[in-house]
């Protein structure tokens, strides 16, 4: 498939860029030979030709006829050769000039020529480096546009040392990695999501069916209080969906929270149901004031302490505390295997299968509360407890980013 030119322009300017380098470096490598030949060219050729023209016979000695005493006669200035000597220094000033003309000539031909030569050499070398250097790039673009939901999976892979353009597909790669994380873990969701919506039409549907296929009076009332325990089930699914939805589109509004007061709200808020469990609930919090939403906070808080109310066993204990910045709840419950711990924070996700008993939750809690905790830059993490159970920590940054 032919390259369209948007595609090629980035080569176009790099070889431009590279050959126009090259070519005036060429020009000006030329140039300064070219000066620093026409500087000392008229010398040495003078030099040259005066040492191999032959020079006029020596005048002679004076003779005895003129007597002894008699010297010859004092030059005139400015008149200071002989006609022979003048006319041999014309004669060698006119060659010398001829010559030097013909040099410089010739060296200017010959270097125009070299530099035109040295202009396409250039800028062939050019394209060919451009080449060379966006060719990771062009990889990059062609998997870009290759690249669908269908497959995520593909890498590039660059195989290149280690370089800016290197950094650049490695990273790629990494934001592959999330994006197909990320679907993956849509498409799960959607997939949860409309199984869980799904199994409480169904159960709805048959008890309709069956309780008006038999209208006495307590069958009657048994199925009218199971559909309504259906419902409320259906309607805390859908409250939850909602709520993720909402946590995950990050904060309609920030303002300072008293989150250690807000703790001690929701803890008395469950106290009475975790008292007909069996269970304790114990706070040890310090005055905490963080940036974010009084509502969606109280919803994380509310279901830290519903799953750690949910999960747990008789007689069993939960604690709830805020000390450095973080707010960590703890119960007791049974044991939670190190390696599925990660997991318990994606939606619908649960340690036992479902069983569609009274109270058992849609598998959202945690899941939400890491939503929470991301839309207020905040950081849940969880670890099981050595006698069983779980610790949940969620860690607030000391100022909410902008």
């Amino acid at each position: 498939m032919r390259t369209p030119w948007p595609a090629r322009s980035e080569r176009v300017r790099l070889t431009a860029l590279y050959g126009g380098l090259l070519v005036l470096a060429g020009a000006m490598l030329i140039g300064l030979v070219y000066v620093l030949v026409r500087q000392g060219l008229y010398s040495s050729l003078s030099t040259a030709v005066t040492t191999a023209t032959p020079r006029s016979p020596a005048p002679l000695a004076p003779s005895a006829t003129l007597g002894p005493t008699m010297a010859p006669a004092a030059r005139i200035p400015g008149h200071d050769r002989t006609p022979s000597e003048g006319s041999l220094y014309r004669i060698t000033k006119n060659i010398t000039d001829a010559t030097e003309q013909a040099a410089l000539s010739r060296l200017l031909t010959v270097s125009l020529i070299a530099l035109v030569l040295f202009a396409v050499i250039s800028v062939a070398l050019a394209w060919w480096m451009a080449g060379r250097v966006l060719h990771p790039v062009s990889v990059i673009t062609r998997t870009a546009r290759r690249l669908s939901a269908a497959n995520l999976h593909e890498r590039i892979a660059l195989d290149a040392p280690p370089g800016e353009l290197k950094q650049l597909a490695d990273t790629f790669d990494g934001m592959l990695d999330r994006i197909e994380h990320l679907v993956s873990a849509q498409q799960r969701f959607a997939a949860n999501a409309a199984h869980e919506l799904r199994t409480p039409l169904a159960v709805q549907r048959a008890a309709a069916e069956i309780g008006l296929a038999n209208p006495d009076p307590d069958n009657v009332r048994r199925i009218r209080g199971k559909l309504i325990e259906v419902a409320e089930d259906s309607e805390q699914l859908i409250e939850g969906l909602l709520l993720l939805s909402v946590s995950d589109q990050g904060l309609q509004r920030r303002e300072p929270v008293a989150l250690g007061g807000l703790a001690e709200t929701v803890a008395a808020e469950y106290a009475d149901d975790a008292w007909q469990r069996g269970l304790t609930i114990a706070t040890d919090t310090r005055p905490l004031t963080v940036d974010g939403d009084p509502v969606l906070l109280a919803h994380l808080v509310r279901n830290l302490v519903a799953n750690a109310v949910r999960h747990n066993r008789p007689d069993g204990r939960i604690t709830l505390s805020i000390h450095d910045r973080t707010l960590e709840i703890t119960n007791t419950g049974p044991p939670v295997p190190a390696e599925s711990v990660p997991y318990l924070f994606e939606p619908f996700r649960r340690l036992d299968a479902r069983r569609h008993a009274p109270g058992e939750g849609a598998g959202l809690g945690l899941s939400i509360v890491a939503s929470l905790a991301r839309a207020h830059a905040a950081e849940a993490v969880a670890h099981p407890n050595p006698g069983g159970g779980l610790t949940v920590r969620v860690t607030f940054p000391a100022r909410l980013p902008e």
